[in-house]
């Protein structure tokens, strides 16, 4: 079942009823501001930090699911209703709502009066802009009031839900009615003391009324949907007062038939220097010493936003930016789906998960968490192509919170770029991202300079080196800490936060991540011993182009000694084990009843080459029999689980991954961030046919029609789909920030359709299977561009081969061309 539909002219995805099996929600912004937005006008906004600056409140694990918002509410001769359903949810004659690439635009028609709103935040702008246009589609004249709804959270989220005591004291607001662009709210709670910002939601209109008091608004014991001022028709010109501050403008509109009326609401955040923070005090005005805020930077944004003809620039702006943005990667073929996700959907997903990292969606409260130190490596990886500086910028951010021995804090906070102590370190696969992301940034810039920067190790300038002697520690962290079979030490948990081996929790609460009762240099990941073997290769290669060949040989003797340890103490008979654990027992093998195989190092071995030569009998290598095991064990019609059998009882020397039930998040279920690395797995062995297979079962757009099985948005990727050991196999569970949307772009655009960048060239090599026959990859690249055509026979096994500007090459590599060039290559598999 549809709950509506793409439309990828618009590059919007359509949404045709507000009944949807769980809120659908988009983001708007790409800089410092941002909002989150659900198809009800759900959601909330903030500057920078989701906890720190938090803007408006939002309240999650309610009933309805959907709680708080910006809302616009309708009384029409009487008739009270809401265009977004929610919150009030009387019927609609009609109901749209497009998430499109940085804004939203919700439609509800009632009685002949068609309500629009366009939500988008401006570029450049501190600010959400809602442009609501009403239309009398009836043939009867019309006089409507039109009642505007944000509620103030106190800035920090987290104090905001649990300071009652304090915050019920602490409300202020300053009203300006008659401002020079129109009517204006400010709220300015804790202004008075330490901060020197304000939140200001403005309308470019004379408010007949406006309301700054929530119980005012609401009402005695009503909720959101039952709210007095709106069905009163009327605003109480409230003034909030140490209690729950809002913003509520009313505008009396008058409409003959067929007329309409627009006008433009700004929510907005300004900062003011210490020496700026008031106006000036003027007797005569009633304008006290150190008592009413200095608008003047709120004037000047209300003033951008002054006349809708403004507010529709700014919107053209914000469109022909996306349009360039996502013309450097795109792919035409027969397959709908694919050039959809590939062209539109998966690239958006990955810039909004590399501003918000994994802080702020429906499922993350933007509260416990910052930026991950793995998590935003893995997400320059999908992101990098787009805006290469803005990576550049997060590169030197994440390498600044790693410690001088190569580890890492696991997180750290946007606001000011530094570890938190809350989550800790000791994750021993972080160093080895900052690898990989740094080599992708390389290979797509050939800014090789950024390895020469100087970067502080835990935010300390006086511990400061270059990039390249992070990379170098990073890169000895796991040589200098190895276990007895002469694998990477698991410390906390890799990869998989929830497989901690050595905390050992029987105290109800007590964090995973955080917690290690027994300590010992015994447990092992074979994961990252993988992993180390995929991103040693990058730290050798730029360690050669230093002329630092003696390091660089020392490197690939290290990476062989981990292959060989790997196929020696790694391979369980048919794949990869997945650990050892504190007592040394392997995990992840045939002889245990339950989590016999595990997805992780299956994949990313192969990724990485272990096992891929061919033995001498011509039978299948260790890397096809352990994908072969995967597909027996692992695979559903939903994608691949994380591991089979589940477990069914808490293990306490597993940890967190045995807490869950049987086939959900880690312990079984379908993790779709590390499917990809199958995907990829598969095309390095030449089987393009299953790799394409694997990626249709869990990616969005070939999910639409399951949307009621499903549940969750059909045009981004979830982290985890119910496995088949679920009461609920197939249901999706944490949409939008997921490495998913990273990893899959990067084996869709580099493996499936097989044009990725690498030091002194674009290697070309496609491993799609013969379901897309045809297809043309136009990819920019260090400011030229190149046009791909591939035939495609899906030959199993078949590698193309190439001709470039006319004339045939040898190998898989397009040497990089001049900015401004256009490369026309022609590829046969």
């Amino acid at each position: 079942m549809r709950y509506g539909h793409f439309d990828d002219e618009t590059r919007e995805y359509v949404i045709t009823t507000p009944h949807t099996p769980y809120p659908w929600i988009n983001y708007l912004g790409s800089e410092q501001f941002f909002s989150l937005i659900s198809h009800q006008a759900g959601g909330y906004s903030f500057y920078r930090d989701a906890k720190m600056r938090r803007l408006t409140r939002y309240r999650y694990n309610n009933i309805p699911a959907d709680a708080g918002g910006r809302y616009f509410y309708v009384n029409d001769g009487g008739d009270v209703w809401t265009p977004s359903w929610l919150p009030i949810k009387a019927d609609l004659d009609s109901f749209e709502c497009r998430h499109g690439l940085g804004y939203t635009r919700i439609t509800g028609e009632r009685g002949g009066l068609s309500v629009d709103t366009l939500f988008f935040v401006p570029m450049g702008e501190t600010a959400e802009i809602q442009k609501v246009t009403l239309t009398n589609t009836s043939d009867q004249a019309k006089t409507v009031t039109l009642f505007s709804f944000v509620e103030f959270c106190l800035w920090n989220a987290q104090d905001d839900q649990t300071n009652y005591q304090r915050n019920l004291s602490i409300g202020e607001v300053e009203i300006e009615n008659d401002g020079p662009y129109g009517s204006a709210i400010y709220h300015k709670t804790e202004y008075r003391e330490r901060r020197d910002h304000y939140a200001v939601y403005g309308v470019n209109a004379h408010a007949a009324g406006f309301d700054t008091d929530r119980d005012t608004f609401v009402g005695a014991y009503n909720g959101l949907g039952e709210a007095a001022v709106p069905r009163a028709g009327v605003s109480a010109s409230s003034v909030a007062s140490g209690w729950y501050p809002i913003g509520s403008h009313s505008l009396e509109i008058a409409l003959e038939p067929g007329e309409r009326a627009s006008y433009t609401y700004v929510l907005g955040y300004v900062e003011n220097p210490q020496d700026e923070k008031w106006a000036p005090a003027d007797e005569a005005a009633g304008i006290e010493a150190l008592q009413v805020i200095n608008k003047t930077r709120a004037h000047e944004l209300l003033s951008r936003f002054a006349t809708n003809e403004q507010t529709d620039a700014a919107f053209d702006a914000l469109r022909t930016y996306w349009h360039d943005l996502l013309s450097t990667y795109t792919v035409t073929s027969t397959d709908d789906k694919l050039d959809r996700m590939v062209n539109i959907w998966n690239q958006y997903q990955c810039m909004v998960t590399f501003n918000m990292s994994r802080s702020a969606s429906f499922f993350e409260t933007g509260i416990g968490r910052g930026m991950g130190f793995r998590d935003s490596n893995q997400d320059l990886l999908g992101f990098v192509h787009l805006i290469p500086e803005r990576a550049r910028e997060r590169i030197l951010d994440i390498a600044a919170t790693q410690f001088p021995d190569g580890s890492a804090y696991h997180q750290y906070q946007p606001l000011t770029k530094r570890g938190n102590n809350d989550i800790g370190s000791g994750f021993n696969d972080d160093p080895l991202w900052l690898v990989l992301g740094v080599a992708a940034y390389v290979k797509e810039t050939g800014d090789f300079g950024i390895l020469d920067e100087s970067v502080a190790f835990d935010n300390d300038p006086a511990l400061a080196d270059t990039l390249f002697e992070h990379l170098t520690r990073s890169f000895n962290f796991t040589v200098e800490n190895l276990g007895p079979h002469g694998l990477p030490l698991i410390g906390r948990a890799d990869w998989n936060d929830c497989l901690n081996l050595n905390c050992f929790s029987t105290e109800p609460g007590e964090s995973f991540q955080t917690t290690e009762n027994q300590a010992g240099g015994v447990a092992e990941s074979v994961f990252i011993a993988a992993q180390f073997v995929y991103a040693g290769p990058e730290y050798a290669e730029l360690a050669e182009r230093r002329g630092l060949h003696e390091v660089a040989a020392q490197a690939r003797q290290a990476i062989e000694d981990m292959r060989a340890a790997t196929l020696s103490h790694g391979w369980d008979g048919e794949w990869f084990l997945r650990a050892y654990d504190f007592y040394g027992n392997k995990i992840g093998t045939g002889s245990t009843p339950e989590g016999k195989i595990w997805i992780e190092p299956q994949g990313f071995a192969v990724m990485a080459g272990i096992g891929t030569e061919k033995p001498a009998d011509g039978g299948p290598s260790v890397a096809e029999r352990a994908l072969t095991s995967v597909n027996e064990m692992l695979a559903t019609d939903h994608g691949m689980v994380l591991q089979y059998p589940a477990y069914t009882s808490y293990q306490i020397e597993l940890g967190e991954v045995s807490t869950y039930p049987p086939g959900y998040k880690e312990n079984g279920g379908i993790f779709c961030h590390n499917n990809p690395w199958v995907i990829i797995g598969e095309t390095v062995v030449g089987n393009g046919a299953r790799a394409f297979d694997y990626y249709k079962r869990i990616t969005p757009a070939y999910r639409e029609d399951i949307s009621d099985v499903h549940k969750l948005e059909p045009y981004v990727y979830a982290q985890m789909i119910a496995g088949k050991q679920a009461v609920r196999h197939g249901e999706a569970k944490n949409s939008w920030l997921t490495g998913t949307a990273a990893w899959n772009f990067v084996a869709v655009s580099q493996y499936l359709l097989g044009v990725r960048p690498g030091y002194d060239g674009l290697i070309v090599d496609p491993q799609i299977g013969p379901e897309v026959p045809q297809f043309t990859v136009t990819r920019s690249a260090r400011g030229a561009t190149y046009e791909i055509t591939v035939t495609n026979s899906g030959t199993p096994g078949a590698r193309g081969s190439l001709v470039v500007d006319g004339t045939p090459v040898v190998g898989n590599t397009v040497p990089y061309a001049p900015a401004g060039s256009t490369v026309k290559v022609e590829v046969t598999v």
